[in-house]
C-alpha cells in the first residue's frame, strides 16, 4: 500500500529535476557572493526612492524597514527550498514540485516576462545617461551597444557573467559604502566643512508622518518593487560549485544586507535633506544628499553609479531570464529549440530573453501611449505573485522535507509555519493597498489578467499531458 506522499493524481508530472546537471557550475563562491551583494542595489534605490520620499517624508525609513522585513521572509523561504533543491529555475520549479505543473509554468513564465521588459527599461534608462553626456548621439544606438555587450558576455561561459557581475556589484556596493561613511560622519558633525543637521529633517514641518498614513502607504509600495531581483541569487547559485553552500550563504546575510543597504541609506538621505526638498525627486536622493555635503560633481558622480547600476542589471536579467526559460523548457514547458546548449550555454534562451527585452525597447518608441504602457502596468505587480508562490510552495514543501528527507533542510525559515503565513498576510495586505490607490490598482489588474491567462495555459497542458 503506497503512503499518501508518494501517490500521484491523474495530472500529476514526473517530479522535476533537483538541478540543472546539463548547466556547467562554472561559478566561483565570490561571483556569489558578490552577486547576492549588489543584487540589493539597483537602480530603483538610487533614482526611484525619491518618489517614496516626496511621498511618506521621513517615515519612508520605516516602509523600506517593513518592506525589507517581508523580502527577508520571502528570501528565507526561498533560500529554504533552493538550498534542499537547487535548480536555475528556482521559485519556477518549486512551484512545479509543490503545487503542480501548472504553477511552475505559471511563475516561470511570468517572471520571465517581467526580467525580459526590465531588460528593455534598463537599456533605455543607461541610454538616456550616455545621451545626457554625449548630446547629439541617438539614444537608440546606444541601446543596440549594450544589448550587443550583454548578448556576448551571456553567450560566454558562465564564468563571463560572473566576472562582469563581481566587478558590477564591487563599484555599486563600494558606491554605497562611501556614501554611507560620509553620509554618517556629516550627521555626527565630524565631516569637514559641513554641519551636523542634527535632527530637524526628521521633526520639521509636518513631523516624521507628513503626509500621514497615506503618505506612508504609498512609500510603502514604492520601496517593495525597490527589492525586486533578489531572486536571481538562487537562480545563479544553481551553476556555483557549491550550489547549496551558496545559497545558504546568501540567504543567511540577507538580512544586514537589507538593513545596511536599503535601510541605513534612507535614514541618512532624509536626515540629511528635507524630504520636501525638489532635489530629492529632480535629481534623486542620493545627489541631492551628496550636494548638500558640498561635494563637486555629486551629479555627473551618482550618474556613472546608476549608469553602473542599470548596466549590472541588465546583464543579470539577461542571465536570469535566459536560465530561467531553459529550466521551463527541460521541464517540458515551453518550446524544445530553448533548452539547445552550446558550449555550456542556453544560447538560444540567452537569444530569445535578449529579442524579447529589444521589443519592449522598440514598443517605447513605437507605441509609447498605447501597447507600451500596457506592458509595464502588466508586469507591475508580477513579483507579488512569485512571492505568493513561493511562500505556497515552501509551506507545502517544508511538511515533505521534514517527512521524506530532513538532511536537506540546510536552510530552515524562521519560526515556521507562523512567519510563513506572517509573509503571505503580509502580501494580501500589499494587495489591498495597490487596490486602493489608482496609480497601481491598474498594474494589479494588469498583473492579474497575465497570471490568470498563463494559469489557464499551464493548467490546459498539464491536464493534456495527464491524458496522453
Amino acid at each position: 500500500m503506497p503512503s499518501r506522499s508518494s501517490r500521484t493524481t491523474p495530472e500529476a508530472a514526473p517530479e522535476p529535476p533537483a538541478a540543472d546537471a546539463s548547466l556547467p557550475h562554472g561559478l566561483k563562491q565570490r561571483h556569489l557572493s558578490m552577486i547576492a551583494l549588489g543584487g540589493v542595489i539597483g537602480a530603483g534605490l538610487f533614482v526611484g526612492s525619491g518618489a517614496g520620499i516626496a511621498a511618506a517624508g521621513p517615515s519612508i525609513v520605516v516602509a523600506y524597514a517593513l518592506s525589507g522585513l517581508l523580502v527577508m521572509l520571502v528570501m528565507r523561504m526561498l533560500g529554504e527550498m533552493s538550498a534542499a533543491y537547487p535548480s536555475s529555475g528556482s521559485f519556477s520549479s518549486h512551484a512545479e514540485r509543490a503545487i503542480g505543473p501548472w504553477a511552475g509554468f505559471t511563475a516561470g513564465w511570468a517572471f520571465w516576462v517581467l526580467m525580459c521588459t526590465a531588460v528593455g527599461l534598463e537599456a533605455i534608462g543607461a541610454a538616456k545617461i550616455v545621451t545626457g553626456w554625449l548630446p547629439g548621439t541617438p539614444e537608440w544606438v546606444w541601446v543596440a551597444l549594450f544589448m550587443v555587450v550583454f548578448l556576448g558576455t551571456n553567450l560566454a561561459a558562465v564564468k563571463n557573467f560572473g566576472e562582469f557581475e563581481f566587478w558590477f556589484a564591487a563599484l555599486k556596493v563600494g558606491a554605497i559604502v562611501l556614501f554611507l561613511a560620509l553620509g554618517v560622519l556629516a550627521v555626527a558633525g565630524v565631516l569637514p566643512g559641513t554641519d551636523s543637521p542634527g535632527l530637524s529633517n526628521l521633526t520639521g514641518e509636518g513631523g516624521f508622518l507628513p503626509n500621514g498614513s497615506e503618505g506612508l502607504v504609498i512609500g510603502l509600495l514604492a520601496s517593495l518593487f525597490a527589492y525586486g531581483g533578489l531572486e536571481t541569487v538562487t537562480i545563479a547559485a544553481a551553476e556555483s560549485e557549491n550550489p547549496v553552500r551558496g545559497v545558504a550563504s546568501a540567504v543567511r546575510t540577507a538580512m544586514w544586507r537589507i538593513a545596511f543597504f536599503y535601510v541605513g541609506s534612507m535614514a541618512v538621505v532624509v536626515t540629511l535633506v528635507p524630504w520636501d526638498s525638489p532635489a530629492v525627486v529632480e535629481q534623486g536622493p542620493y545627489v541631492a544628499a551628496l550636494e548638500q555635503l558640498g561635494i563637486p560633481g555629486a551629479g555627473q558622480l551618482m550618474n556613472v553609479v546608476v549608469l553602473v547600476a542599470l548596466l549590472s542589471a541588465m546583464n543579470a536579467n539577461i542571465y536570469g531570464s535566459s536560465r530561467m526559460v531553459h529550466s521551463l523548457v527541460r521541464r517540458g514547458q515551453g518550446p524544445k529549440a530553448l533548452a539547445r546548449l552550446s558550449g555550456g550555454v542556453p544560447r538560444a534562451a540567452v537569444v530569445a530573453s535578449s529579442a524579447f527585452g529589444f521589443v519592449c525597447v522598440l514598443l517605447s518608441y513605437w507605441r509609447p501611449d498605447d501597447v507600451f504602457p500596457w506592458l509595464l502596468n502588466m508586469v507591475g505587480a508580477v513579483i507579488l505573485v512569485v512571492w505568493f508562490m513561493i511562500a505556497i510552495s515552501q509551506l507545502l514543501l517544508r511538511r515533505r522535507l521534514e517527512r521524506e528527507a530532513p538532511e536537506k533542510l540546510v536552510v530552515r525559515m524562521w519560526a515556521f509555519p507562523v512567519l510563513t503565513y506572517v509573509a503571505m498576510a503580509g502580501m494580501v495586505a500589499v494587495l489591498v493597498l495597490m487596490a486602493r490607490e489608482p496609480d497601481t490598482r491598474v498594474q494589479l489588474y494588469a498583473s492579474g489578467g497575465m497570471t490568470l491567462v498563463l494559469a489557464a495555459i499551464g493548467y490546459t497542458r498539464q491536464r493534456a499531458r495527464a491524458k496522453s
